[in-house]
């Protein structure tokens, strides 16, 4: 850790001051949670932006923190957006009317995300994740690592969805293919996969060569026929408020009448209007956490919803599983990427970790029928 600042020279802002007292942080102190202030640019970066000048101020190395998931945590589970309005009201009126007003997640930017996130760094992503690239929630309650979590994961949504051998699957989102592979090789169904990703276009048909898959560079919304199945992992969360009604309806118009719908997606404890702007400018661009009112709302008429499993805190252990991968694999990352994107990705990692912790983060799997589903669901956990 660099050298903290003498903050006794300067002036600390008493809003700032006032906020990291409320939840037991320090400016300069001695637990690991306390931010350590390396720069006094970093108070008016916190002044002006709130959240996204504290994420821009550690990329920039104004300041730092032994546990930034601890401090990152505390912030979170006492959730100060409102105290903050009085600072930063105009970026956040912008960032709230811009949401309302345009539609982020429209057919003419959907592809936006994958450009910007997905189809960069895959050297990072194939350090940081498990061995079949799963970038969503793992399972953890049999597993001690995270290849097993993921693995675990993979088999409790076949199970969910309850495959059969010859069935068709649609997975709409399907990453780099490990998925589909899976529930190909282990359930003998045909499956669909489409990303908006060149990358993850590219590797998954690679991965899945010589399996019953079939991988696609498509917008869900121009997909046509119909499926016994459907799943969808880590992708509802960049379909965005305004398309809600759209996706439902799309994967209700593509699951044969006696299917299963399962969507694996994170969700937010309470209805949003907008995503965090640090997350949404550097990670995650034009992305909406949804609430299981939204969903409720939005599936409404299209779906029954026959199961709901809600697995948010494993998403913190998964989260710390990549941190630590990412950490462990960075000598051979560093030729390649700068200090500003090493501490970018360890903001973007245990700040989501953080976002989990505190609960305001949901992981939920929630399983659809149609009206005319002629079977009884019951409910599958391992």
């Amino acid at each position: 850790m660099l050298k903290k600042l003498e903050i006794e020279k300067y002036r600390i802002p008493t809003i700032i001051q006032e906020i990291f007292n409320s939840v037991g942080i320090v400016i300069n102190g001695s637990n690991p949670w306390d931010i350590q202030i390396l720069n006094e640019r970093a108070f008016n970066l916190i002044l002006s932006k709130w959240s996204l000048g504290l994420g821009e101020g550690y990329m920039r190395g104004y300041w730092d923190c032994l546990d930034l998931e601890g401090f990152l945590y505390r912030l979170l589970k006492h959730d100060h957006n409102e105290k903050i309005r009085g600072f930063a009201n105009f970026n956040l009126l912008y960032e709230v009317m811009r949401a309302k007003l345009l539609n982020l997640q429209s057919k003419s930017r959907a592809f936006m995300v994958g450009q910007h996130h997905y189809d960069v760094g895959q050297d990072v992503f194939a350090a940081m994740l498990d061995k079949e690239m799963m970038y969503s929630c793992a399972y953890w309650e049999h597993a001690h690592d995270l290849d097993k979590a993921q693995l675990d994961k993979m088999e409790l949504i076949c199970r969910k969805l309850q495959l059969k051998a010859g069935e068709s699957l649609l997975e709409i989102g399907c990453g780099w293919g490990g998925f589909a592979r899976y529930a190909a090789q282990n359930y003998g169904v045909r499956v669909l996969g489409v990303t908006i990703s060149q990358e993850q276009y590219r590797i998954a048909k690679q991965k899945c060569g010589g399996e019953n898959v079939e991988i696609l560079l498509s917008d869900y919304r121009d997909l046509e026929g119909q499926f016994d199945k459907i799943v969808s992992i880590g992708m509802f969360e960049h379909v965005g408020e305004k398309n809600y009604q759209k996706y439902f309806s799309v994967a209700s118009r593509l699951l044969a009448d006696n299917g299963i719908f399962l969507l694996h997606t994170i969700g937010s404890d309470v209805t949003t209007l907008r995503t965090d702007p640090w997350i949404e400018k550097y990670i995650f661009p034009n992305g909406k956490i949804p609430s299981i009112g939204e969903i409720g709302i939005a599936s409404e008429g299209h779906f029954i919803v026959e199961d709901l499993q809600n697995i948010g805190l494993d998403y913190e252990k998964t989260l710390l599983a990549w941190h630590q991968k990412f950490i462990s694999s960075w000598p051979s990352l560093s030729y390649k990427y700068d200090s500003v994107f090493y501490r970018m990705w360890i903001y973007y990692l245990l700040g989501c970790a953080a976002y989990f912790k505190s609960r305001q983060g949901q992981l939920w799997q929630l399983v659809f029928t149609k009206r005319n589903f002629s079977g009884v669901y019951r409910s599958i956990r391992m």
